[in-house]
């Protein structure tokens, strides 16, 4: 279903440039600061390979800057890979940045619409949906008020509700069960596992390794943009739970 080969990510993290009149004078006094400074490269990625087979739902963990968010946007085709490849066979759904495409001056009702058309749906589908998208989300007395007066959690309610009125062939999910109150972050739990049993292919990313536990059948950890190690989802959870409470006290 999804095959990711040797994939690389580099950023480069850009030249420092001393631009004002009070830096040149600092910086002729100044020999060491007077270097001017190279491209700073960083790998986010380095050599990932492994394969997801239909129907598998697949975990990737790992601390902050391990690489996860950007793996799930190499393999959604936000981001072309520096170097590798990824062949994707299946229509893909990718739940990252919840919200990123809303207009915040147009009101939820719009921003249906609106989010549904770039996500593919016809106006006729959207409409049909309508009713669902808006019960799913809570929202039902807001719905014609501005995005940008919504906080951060309803914004990702009618984004989550949106993007899963439909059940994809792979879905790429970044973090999206932390959302709303405990209530609603049950309901979105339920709403994975219904489409998991659906046979939906998932590449989830998440720091919670019990909601991990209870939906992947594999798990890839991920460390400073490398594999660690790819395999049976209780075992290696606890293996990086245990490195990670080492990191801990080693403090």
């Amino acid at each position: 279903m999804i095959k990711i080969k040797n994939v690389s990510m580099k950023f480069n993290l850009g030249i420092e440039k001393n631009n004002s009149l009070k830096e040149t004078v600092i910086n002729f006094f100044s020999p060491k600061k007077r270097k001017s400074k190279k491209k700073e490269e960083f790998w986010a990625l380095k050599d990932i390979d492994f394969n997801i087979a239909k129907g598998e739902v697949v975990g990737l963990i790992g601390s902050n800057g391990a690489g996860k968010s950007t793996l799930l946007k190499v393999v959604s085709g936000v981001m072309k890979p520096t170097k590798g490849s990824v062949e994707v066979n299946g229509v893909i759904s990718p739940m990252i940045e919840l919200g990123a495409g809303f207009d915040q001056d147009l009101t939820a009702r719009e921003n249906i619409y609106l989010n549904g058309a770039v996500l593919g749906y016809s106006k006729k589908f959207l409409e049909s949906k309508f009713d669902e998208i808006v019960e799913f989300s809570e929202l039902k007395d807001f719905l014609d008020v501005p995005i940008k007066n919504f906080s951060s959690g309803m914004t990702a309610k009618l984004a989550f509700a949106i993007s899963t009125i439909v059940d994809p062939e792979i879905l790429i999910v970044d973090e999206i069960l932390s959302v709303g109150d405990i209530k609603f972050q049950e309901k979105s739990k339920n709403k994975m596992l219904e489409m998991i049993k659906g046979g939906t292919t998932v590449l989830y990313v998440s720091h919670s390794l019990q909601s991990i536990k209870d939906l992947c059948t594999k798990v890839v950890w991920l460390d400073h943009g490398k594999i660690v190690k790819i395999g049976d989802t209780k075992e290696i959870c606890e293996e990086y739970y245990e490195a990670q409470m080492g990191k801990q006290m080693k403090k």
